[in-house]
């Protein structure tokens, strides 16, 4: 019999000492799949002792997260009355330009986006001010540091900063209902997973929207509208526009040949922080499908609300980045002042000097080959590929 190292009940009281002994978690959705999930991660994750352990860590600090998050809101009803206007949402397969793109964006002021420190310490800690987040920023540097540093490879696959947009799935996280395969391989939580109504996932991130728009209104920030980025939303597009009626989505394309290899990668090495048993054949046909479902899923919605979307090709992103902002700013009806474009220039020039070194892999270390590749992606390539090559 499998030892169960990750109990519900055992996670719960813990998440609730740390959270000052508040109960009350919300929406109970979250604990079935809490229980799945803990399951998997006992009976197939193949975690490490030290895996175990941050993953342990990794649960009760989300689940403090909700008590915390239902108390404030208790506390300070007006979170509530936050008006989160329709959000723009910057979806694509990973290695596709979506976080240049975002953080590139990031840069008008009249954008709200939410900073990776925020997306791990999204609520003050005990006796800071929602005003006055400079020990939830020091985490977050100590964070990254401690992840870049255990895992190098990491900076050339997703370029990590404290201080810059990251992506909003790590708040779904919060649901129980998300991504978690991301960093183990647990296949019954993920068929499990996919046969769930996910929408209490994206109500949550709701309210951690609004939790995140009052503190920086506490800041003396002033925007508009979100600036959303996760390539998780593929998988969901029909439960974000629902949500978030109203939302517009930029696109962004790379031929599945080049991208489906470089996520098999970056899956394997974090699926390498927690565990050292960790298969990349496994990685990388699992994320294959997962990726293949999730362009498909789109596009049938795509038929549904065209105009509700927006393309943008990678090469585009990289060789043409002011011209791709110039598109989207009359896609969603914006001005481009001279002095946001000047701050967009300048943070590129910047970018270009962060970049590490180049990401190095190979399909085959993966299970993956052109020839399964371009049979399984043959319909989104047609569509967003090679008719925009032609």
């Amino acid at each position: 019999m499998t030892r169960r190292h990750f109990l519900p009940d055992a996670l719960i009281a813990e998440a609730s000492q740390a959270a000052g002994g508040v109960t009350d978690f919300g929406d109970p959705s979250f604990r079935p799949a809490l229980e799945v999930l803990c399951r998997a991660l006992d009976e197939e994750a193949r975690l490490s002792d030290t895996g175990r352990h941050v993953f342990k860590l990794k649960l009760v600090g989300q689940l403090a997260t909700r008590l915390r998050l239902e108390d404030d809101l208790h506390r300070h009803p007006e979170i509530l009355g936050e008006v989160v206007a329709p959000p723009l949402v910057i979806v694509g397969l990973p290695r596709t330009g979506t976080t240049k793109l975002h953080r590139l964006l990031s840069r008008d002021p009249r954008f709200w986006w939410m900073a990776f420190w925020e997306s791990q310490f999204p609520l003050p800690l005990t006796g800071e001010a929602p005003g006055d987040p400079k020990a939830r920023i020091a985490e977050g540097h100590k964070l990254v540091d401690m992840m870049t540093t255990a895992m190098p490879k990491l900076m050339a696959i997703h370029p990590m900063a404290a201080e810059e947009a990251d992506e909003e799935v790590m708040l779904m996280e919060h649901s129980m209902l998300s991504a978690f395969d991301a960093y183990a391989s647990i296949p019954s939580y993920s068929q499990w997973l996919n046969q769930q109504d996910q929408s209490p996932a994206y109500r949550f991130l709701a309210r951690m929207l609004q939790h995140l728009q009052w503190q920086k209104r506490r800041r003396g920030i002033r925007a508009q509208r979100w600036v959303l980025k996760a390539p998780h939303h593929l998988q969901r597009m029909d439960i974000l526009l629902k949500v978030f009626p109203g939302a517009q989505v930029i696109q962004t394309h790379r031929d599945p040949l080049r991208s489906i290899p470089s996520i098999a990668s970056f899956i394997d090495t974090l699926w390498r922080i927690y565990s050292d048993q960790a298969d990349p054949v496994e990685a990388g046909r699992t994320w294959s499908e997962r990726m293949r479902l999730g362009l498909d899923h789109t596009m049938r919605v795509r038929q549904g609300s065209p105009a509700a979307f927006m393309d943008v090709q990678f090469q585009d992103t990289v060789k043409r980045p002011m011209d791709v902002v110039r598109r989207i700013y009359d896609f969603i009806g914006w001005d481009l002042s001279p002095d946001v474009q000047a701050g967009m220039r300048a943070w590129l020039i910047e970018d270009e000097k962060s970049h590490s070194a180049a990401h190095d892999y190979s399909a085959e270390t993966f299970g993956l080959s052109d020839a399964q590749i371009e049979r399984d992606f043959a319909a989104y390539r047609e569509r967003h590929i090679l008719s925009a090559t032609a």
